[in-house]
């Protein structure tokens, strides 16, 4: 079997437990009102269609691992497409709340669950239908990390190891709720835009629930070491940076119909990122400052403001922050002192290929 049947086969069972998941919360709905179960409904079909990186990253690393003889897998192979799913669940729900802050109406290149509830009640009148897909997009996010948490709590495994698990989750939503309430906070100007903030609200942001997190699930799944654990951890949060640097370079220079998102929608959010770090001090700012965080910032003063930023080096000099990420992410994984097997260091380096090509 050819590798991207391997993948196509893993992808589409995945997409399979997670649609289950919705299925089987939507037919226990029925009691609350055909609202409610409409809001599941809807929910599944905006959480469809994406690419699966969390989920198949704990799914190969798990596999990648176990091909490690002195590991003792305590969790089989079908258990963890389990809570891969959940990973993806959970993926999901942080979109709903991000959606929510940052006031967008598409994900993925089409209307999101906002966007869906809004246009299904025009009778409501612009301002309550809004609110109605707001609401709905808040609470579904809620009812989703709970059903995330019972997925974690069920999983078959013994209890030290459901234990980490569970831990890790709490340590994982954590990171990231306190990354995205400094983003906002950035955003808002409550606390000071300067660079390392800046840094270190990317890490909490991304890099913890996107590589961190499935690597580090990985090998409690796969009955690593511990040491094991900690050289992944380290890359995933090398690769995440650089992976959260590269949207943020994609919101501005990239094909808006590649990367799914508004065009130039953090430009108009006004959200501080390293891109803005770097072109306030120089003087492009002057020109950018008047239109940065402008909700009515139209297509070509986005333009106008990429120009600028590409112009006063901050491009360039986000693309090296990038570089420098891939290049530590590299030299952590054939580092010899890291105790993973080969074909994990081969996981890795093909993760870390993608990465550094990706245009979406």
């Amino acid at each position: 079997m050819t590798t991207t049947l391997v993948r196509e086969d893993l992808h589409a069972r995945i997409e399979s437990r997670v649609q289950r998941v919705f299925d089987d919360r939507a037919a226990r709905s029925s009691p609350y009102g055909t609202e409610y179960t409409a809001l599941w409904a809807a929910a599944a079909a905006s959480a469809r269609g994406g690419k699966l990186l969390r989920p198949r990253l704990l799914v190969e690393m798990h596999a990648a691992l176990r091909d490690d003889r002195s590991a003792r897998s305590p969790i089989d192979g079908d258990t963890v497409v389990e809570i891969a799913a959940a990973i993806e669940i959970l993926h999901y729900a942080f979109l709903l709340h991000d959606d929510v802050i940052d006031g967008d109406l598409h994900r993925r290149g089409q209307p999101n669950l906002i966007g869906l509830l809004r246009d299904a009640r025009p009778d409501l009148g612009a301002k309550a239908a809004h609110h109605w897909g707001t609401t709905g997009a808040i609470l579904m996010g809620d009812l989703l990390l709970s059903t995330v948490h019972q997925m974690f709590a069920r999983v078959d495994a013994d209890q030290v190891t459901r234990s980490r698990l569970l831990d890790l989750l709490d340590h994982t939503i954590t990171e990231t709720v306190a990354g995205e309430y400094a983003d906002v906070a950035l955003s808002d100007r409550a606390i000071a835009p300067d660079l390392q903030t800046i840094l270190t609200m990317t890490a909490q942001k991304t890099a913890t629930y996107t590589f961190e997190f499935p690597l580090r699930v990985a090998a409690v799944a796969a009955g690593a070491h511990g040491d094991a654990e900690a050289a992944l951890a380290v890359v995933g949060q090398h690769l995440g940076a650089a992976f959260q640097l590269q949207d943020d370079a994609l919101s501005v220079f990239g094909d808006a119909a590649e990367h799914g998102k508004e065009p130039y929608s953090d430009l108009r959010e006004g959200k501080e990122t390293a891109l803005i770090a770097y072109a306030r001090l120089t003087s492009a700012w002057n020109a950018i400052q008047p239109r940065f965080g402008d909700a009515g910032l139209t297509a070509q003063d986005g333009a106008e403001i990429s120009d600028h930023l590409r112009r006063c080096g901050a491009d360039s000099y986000v693309r090296h922050l990038i570089d420098g990420r891939i290049a530590a992410a590299r030299s952590a994984i054939v580092d010899e002192a890291a105790p993973l097997p080969t074909a994990a260091r081969q996981t890795l380096t093909t993760l870390t290929d993608r990465i550094e090509g990706r245009l979406s």
